[in-house]
């Protein structure tokens, strides 16, 4: 998670410092919609790649869309704890197959 929290840290100063010419900056300028946009763009080429199994193409889509969602959660004021305080929660229920399909019948 150290690579995740230092993205999620530089996108941070970024937006708080307005650096001309940055691609971050632009992504916060255009607003939420053109993030939101990108984050659909990059989840969609992540499952083609997937799909065509082309795993270092996947793995560059993958990162794309971790920059993007990371972007979008800073616009949102979502924090790197945010996140982490659902996934301990959620691996509590680890192994519990049962109480995944009761919760999720459509997966």
């Amino acid at each position: 998670m150290d690579y995740i929290r230092n993205d999620y840290e530089t996108i941070l100063s970024r937006r708080e410092a307005g650096e001309e010419g940055s691609y971050t900056c632009y992504l916060f300028e255009q607003g939420l919609d053109k993030i939101l946009k990108k984050v659909g763009e990059e989840s969609t080429e992540m499952v083609i790649a997937a799909k065509n199994g082309k795993k270092d193409e996947t793995v560059g889509e993958i990162c794309d869309l971790i920059y993007h969602t990371l972007v979008m959660m800073v616009e949102q004021n979502i924090t790197i704890e945010d996140v982490e305080a659902v996934l301990a929660k959620r691996a509590e229920k680890a192994g519990n197959l049962k109480q995944f399909h009761k919760v999720d019948k459509n997966s």
